[in-house]
């Protein structure tokens, strides 16, 4: 079980998050907090394996909070949940150790995909892949909404029909090849493909 809190001052948006990682078998959110004072407090009695934290906070911002994590050497994966696609943001966080940056506007499987990633040592922390969260896709239709694909796994489907392999998806999206393959279980599972020529099949009548 992954046992993760969020700190964000947007309460509400806050409990939606954690409403969707409920749902998630694997996943059990302790707390949320307001500010980052708090949920260091929180770190230091209880055993957590991920923080979910937004940068924009009162008292002790996410910053802050990333910080006095590091200062107290408590053992827990971070990813930040941020507006702003912004490289020096990402940097800054980088700079601190985060193991992880999802935008708040990103696909809510983007969030749990990071998550998993993170706690399995497969996160792939670059730039390019945050700005990746949030690509238009031009393609986006209601026959793809009906498979309820995310912009992520159109986006790996657009590349498997183009004929590339998991190595090269995951260089092209700075993901790792186990992520690339988790998803490409789960686009077969939606579309209800067996075989790699169904799923070529599926993704040119999907004009991909």
């Amino acid at each position: 079980m992954i046992r993760l809190v969020l700190a964000d001052d947007h309460k509400m948006f806050a409990k939606g998050i954690a409403n969707l990682l409920e749902n998630e078998e694997d996943m059990q959110v302790l707390d949320i907090f307001t500010n980052g004072r708090e949920m260091v407090e929180f770190l230091k009695k209880e055993k957590v394996d991920v923080v979910l934290t937004d940068m924009n906070m009162p008292g002790m911002d996410g910053l802050g909070a990333i910080q006095q994590i590091n200062k107290e050497k408590i053992k827990v994966k971070v990813i930040v949940l941020s507006m702003y696609d912004d490289e020096d943001i990402f940097k800054k966080c980088q700079k601190q150790g985060v193991d992880g940056y999802v935008l708040k506007d990103a696909d809510p499987d983007e969030l749990i995909y990071t998550i998993r990633e993170v706690v399995d040592g497969h996160h792939v922390m670059h730039f390019e892949r945050v700005l990746k969260q949030v690509d238009e896709d031009q393609y986006y239709d209601a026959y793809k909404q009906k498979f309820k694909l995310s912009r992520r796994e159109l986006q790996i489907l657009s590349l498997i029909k183009e004929g590339h392999n998991n190595q090269a998806i995951a260089d092209e999206l700075f993901l790792s090849v186990y992520t690339v393959e988790t998803h490409r279980k789960n686009i077969h599972h939606k579309l209800g493909v067996n075989t790699a020529i169904e799923l070529m099949k599926k993704a040119i009548e999907m004009k991909l």
